[in-house]
């Protein structure tokens, strides 16, 4: 990967930068609104909570500022049989990265409120994380196009595992936790948000390249913005409104040993 043509594609095109820069902008912003929100939290499972949301904007102002400066983007030679093959095309891989360590923490948080158990909050974890690592193996792959939809299409598996745990495991949990609204909501806004990342690599220029470079970054960054802050916004909101709610509330494990 050419490391300084990226630099210069990015310097020259106002439209891409503009993409970056406003992430960096919002999580920064975002960063201080949820230390004020968390500020009166205290019980340990709702200050998880609020620690692992509050990482998620942590985690993308420094990935964000990683792409402007240059150190996780590149030009990638696209291989015969995709639509740019031959020409050097700009790879803001370090968006991987960004999604490698936030999206586990989206989940983490998710599952808290959900009250699920270790197992299943473990399984959506290493699945999301396997996601993420093949999204990156099939964005950086250049030797074979079949290999990389290939690699798409393992992370479309890794992402159909975490899909099941979010829509079939976790809203049992999350009503005997006794936070099934807020965690509907949330469920509802992640899914659907979640599911535009693979649909919008499809059509950029690392899969069928019927959008251009800058219009798939504001497309990312869109799906950034929604997805973690406005998610984190919701979700802190509840959490510092209904902070005994969720520090009472057991983890469906012990819940259902109860049962029993």
């Amino acid at each position: 990967m050419l490391q300084t043509n990226a630099i210069d594609m990015l310097r020259e095109d106002t439209l891409l930068s503009a993409s970056l820069w406003v992430n960096v902008a919002l999580a920064g912003l975002a960063i201080l609104v949820f230390v004020y929100m968390g500020r009166n939290v205290e019980t340990p499972r709702a200050r998880l909570i609020w620690v692992s949301t509050l990482l998620v904007p942590l985690v993308s102002i420094a990935s964000y500022s990683a792409l402007l400066s240059g150190l996780t983007i590149g030009t990638l030679e696209m291989p015969a049989g995709h639509a740019l093959a031959g020409e050097s095309v700009l790879s803001p891989w370090g968006r991987y990265l960004t999604w490698t360590l936030s999206t586990p923490m989206i989940l983490l948080a998710l599952g808290l409120l959900a009250g699920t158990d270790t197992a299943k909050l473990f399984t959506a974890i290493t699945m999301d994380i396997g996601m993420c690592v093949t999204g990156l193996a099939a964005a950086l792959t250049t030797q074979s196009y079949l290999l990389r939809w290939a690699f798409y299409g393992i992370s479309s598996a890794f992402f159909l595992v975490v899909l099941y745990i979010l829509l079939a495991e976790w809203p049992a949990d999350a009503v005997e936790a006794g936070t099934a609204d807020i965690f509907g909501t949330l469920k509802v806004l992640t899914v659907v948000l979640w599911l535009g990342y693979p649909i919008l690599w499809a059509l950029g220029t690392e899969g069928l390249a019927l959008l251009d470079v800058a219009v798939t970054s504001w497309g990312y960054s869109g799906l950034d913005i929604l997805a973690k802050y406005v998610f984190a916004f919701l979700l802190l909101r509840w959490v510092a409104g209904n902070e005994q709610t969720v520090s009472t509330a057991p983890p469906a494990a012990t819940a259902a040993a109860t049962d029993d």
